[in-house]
């Protein structure tokens, strides 16, 4: 059986990116195909002797730095792939990838970790983000989401399968596309990140700074509570933000590599995380690692983070996305922290092992080719 595994673009080590570690491992003999290819050196471990095919923006001069503004002629650039030569094609798209051109003699299973957040139900947010909300180039930018849109909804209906990573992505897949989808959750590593039970008194927040990520606002909450010791990982665009709101009990370290981070949120009081995320790897990774977590209750926070109000608590919820509500939260933390239990944490993690990940998805393809239950890697 001849597999085709499909990315959106491999640009920085991310949650996407970890689910497509695993389809590789499952499928190592798989091609992968990819809009572009800047992954540093560092992060590509994972894609061992994969053989990889790129689309024509790879030779654009300013797409490395500027990918997400070529964001119009990405459906084209997609459906240039040819998929003649494959029987299974598994796509893994937050944007693009789901809308490949694919044949009726083979099987398309889209894992879909959200449909294009920008432009349907938070394009409002980006373009304000953007500084696109007002003026001849918001005119330009709607138009073009406009028919992005039109694309997105079209191309929902290829994929003979739709899996969606949660049960919040579930419910976005159905409002915006009219399509059930079945729920995979993400893999996380349980025999990388391993309980540590001596904290150190400090909380750690780790994320790419983008503006939905809320780092900034996390930072100035903390620099609000000088007795609060808060570590920031992570680099983006809202790391300047996020230095000009910290206070002296506010450390930020910027980018760092995979181990250190682990150590960082394996020995903290807590992790905060304030982002409404569609999954949200990152506080089930505290969680295996034995540390509690300060969400924002909306999104995917919602199914990996066990609050207060239900048994075997792994964290505490917060419900607006403020300053003010953060600081509530760490209190309530503190105040409650002798019920959320390091063994409820790992408990919980357990969930989002990565095998039973790889369980489900090739129980899914075994259900497509029955006759042809092949080894997996």
């Amino acid at each position: 059986m001849k597999v085709a595994i499909v990315h959106d673009w491999l640009y920085v080590m991310g949650g996407a990116e970890k689910v497509l570690a695993e389809l590789i491992q499952l499928f190592p003999h798989a091609d992968l195909f990819t809009l572009i290819d800047f992954l540093p050196l560092s992060d590509r471990g994972f894609l061992k002797n994969t053989k990889i095919h790129t689309s024509f923006l790879q030779k654009v001069p300013t797409i490395r730095k500027r990918h997400r503004q070529f964001i119009g002629i990405m459906p084209l650039a997609i459906e240039q792939f040819d998929f003649s030569a494959f029987d299974l094609v598994i796509s893994s798209s937050s944007s693009i990838a789901k809308g490949i051109i694919t044949g009726p003699r083979q099987i398309h299973i889209s894992y879909v970790h959200s449909p294009m957040r920008y432009a349907w139900d938070q394009q409002a947010a980006y373009l304000k983000e953007a500084r696109m909300h007002w003026g001849l180039k918001s005119a330009v930018a709607r138009t073009m989401l406009h028919y992005l849109r039109l694309w997105d909804f079209r191309t929902a209906h290829g994929p003979d399968l739709m899996i969606a990573n949660s049960a919040f992505v579930a419910r976005r897949i159905k409002k915006t596309y009219g399509v059930d989808a079945t729920i995979v959750n993400p893999p996380v590593d349980l025999q990388y990140f391993q309980p540590v039970t001596e904290k150190q008194d400090y909380y750690v927040t780790a994320s790419r700074m983008v503006p939905y990520k809320k780092i900034p606002m996390i930072v100035e909450a903390f620099s609000k509570m000088p007795d609060k010791r808060l570590i920031v990982i992570g680099d983006g665009p809202d790391i300047d933000k996020a230095r000009r709101a910290a206070g002296p009990n506010v450390e930020i370290l910027g980018y760092q590599d995979n181990d250190a981070l682990r150590t960082k949120i394996a020995h903290a009081r807590a992790f905060v995380f304030a982002a409404e995320e569609d999954f949200g790897i990152i506080p089930v990774e505290a969680q295996a690692c034995g540390t509690p977590v300060i969400a924002f209750g909306k999104g995917g926070s919602l199914e990996t983070v066990r609050g207060l109000d239900q048994s075997a608590p792994t964290g505490v919820h917060f419900h607006e996305q403020s300053t003010e509500a953060i600081i509530e939260a760490v209190k309530l933390f503190e105040e409650k922290r002798h019920e959320i239990t390091a063994e409820n944490c790992v408990s919980n993690a357990q969930k989002f092992s990565a095998q039973k990940f790889r369980d489900s998805i090739k129980d899914i393809v075994d259900n497509y080719f029955p006759e042809r239950r092949v080894h997996h890697g």
